[in-house]
């Protein structure tokens, strides 16, 4: 039997794999999308939906902690590119807000089918332009930005991240849980891993089809992280990069890869590998002690690592 971080999360998984199999479809993106009531997070000083301006405008929503000034953290969501959203990751947000000190801009960008890739990405680049304005309704915040982001919503920081690295727009600070990085899933976790662990391969690939319909190798490397980073020269990722990863996730070894090749490539990167937990592990903090803790301490490593960009720049 393999290593499983605490019975809690063992008992979950039991759960997972005597539940009923679901082909995806269409259908099984409409029900993820539904609303269900989700445990609470923890109670902060303001939270605020605002809207980004845009074409199209975006709904956002502010986590502060504080009413002093604090470093921003720009946060993508993860699901698979085709469900999530403010009411998904708002517990995930206040812990980020409150462990990391940091105040939260948590972006509903565009999903597919809808909107198929770029979309996602161009929407948080759009979000990080308007953060960059200083606009009032952001309060007293630090000049300059972390992006974080779990899952999909990883793949989807990066490549906004590397789309402004170099400029003036570029994060100071980049998060990435366990982040899709190869649309391929190409790699031997995804099929060590691939069922039976809280993340279906077989579900994840039809998502992946929803953003990248026109599926080629070329659209692959466009859009994988993996790609990007190995592409190097000027799409070479410049940010320093926080990145997680998890033992029992199909999304492991391209995660360690990610982060072995950016280190290659000169990017300053602090791999962090999570042993006996599942993919997702920073939203299973009330179903798992072990993920509640590891959660909390990589969102605190992430808080110090932001304060310490912060005084390096400053």
């Amino acid at each position: 039997m393999e290593s499983i971080a605490d019975p809690a999360l063992a008992a979950w998984l039991e759960e997972i794999r005597t539940g009923e199999s679901v082909e995806p479809s269409l259908e099984t993106i409409c029900l993820l999308r539904k609303d269900r009531a989700r445990p609470p997070g923890p109670e902060l000083a303001s939270v605020t939906d605002i809207t980004i301006p845009g074409r199209p405008a975006l709904r956002a929503r502010l986590y502060r902690s504080g009413a002093g000034i604090q470093p921003l953290t720009v946060f993508v969501h993860g699901g698979g590119f085709v469900f999530g959203g403010l009411e998904s990751h708002d517990r995930l947000c206040r812990r980020l807000a409150l462990l990391a000190n940091t105040a939260v801009l948590a972006v509903d960008y565009r999903l597919a089918p809808e909107h198929a890739a770029p979309a996602a990405v161009d929407d948080i680049v759009c979000a990080l332009a308007w953060v960059a304005e200083g606009p009032g309704e952001l309060g007293s915040v630090r000049p300059g930005v972390g992006l974080a982001g779990d899952s999909a919503g990883g793949l989807i920081a990066f490549l906004a991240a590397d789309r402004l690295a170099g400029t003036a727009l570029q994060p100071q600070l980049l998060l990435l849980a366990y982040p899709n990085a190869d649309l391929a899933l190409a790699l031997p976790s995804a099929g060590e891993k691939g069922e039976g662990w809280g993340l279906s391969v077989r579900d994840l690939t039809f998502f992946i089809s929803q953003w990248v319909p026109a599926a080629s190798p070329e659209m692959f490397a466009e859009y994988s992280p993996l790609a990007v980073a190995a592409a190097g020269g000027r799409r070479l990722m410049s940010v320093r990069t926080l990145l997680a990863t998890a033992e029992h996730d199909p999304l492991r070894d391209e995660g360690q890869l990610l982060a072995e090749t950016l280190m290659r490539r000169g990017t300053d990167v602090d791999y962090v590998p999570h042993p006996g937990l599942v993919h997702g592990f920073l939203t299973l903090d009330t179903v798992s002690p072990a993920a509640r803790q590891a959660g909390d301490a990589l969102l605190r490593r992430y808080g110090t690592a932001l304060r310490h960009a912060h005084d390096a720049k400053g």
